[in-house]
């Protein structure tokens, strides 16, 4: 599975994002809980980012990132890939 650059490459031009870049900046958003725009000044512009998070949300590039990881990471921890129970909170 690849990241896919956005249209740049479609139109015929390099793209200038790095998407290491765009992957640190989507997993900073996430660790932190920060607004899009409130990106620190060194991940790329936050509209950039925004729109490859977007993007690979819609067309499940995210999804197949996520699931592997998860799943590698219950198998190291010998727990079943599949969780047995689930918890639902209700509250409001």
């Amino acid at each position: 599975m690849l990241l896919r650059w956005r249209s740049a490459r479609a139109e015929g031009r390099e793209p200038t994002t790095e998407l290491r870049e765009v992957v640190n900046a989507i997993l900073y958003v996430a660790r932190t809980g920060i607004a899009w725009r409130y990106l620190p000044h060194d991940f790329p512009p936050h509209t950039t980012v925004y729109d490859y998070f977007k993007e690979w949300e819609s067309d499940g590039t995210a999804e197949q990132i996520h699931d592997p990881l998860r799943d590698q990471l219950r198998a190291k921890k010998g727990r079943r890939i599949l969780p047995s129970a689930a918890i639902i909170d209700a509250s409001r």
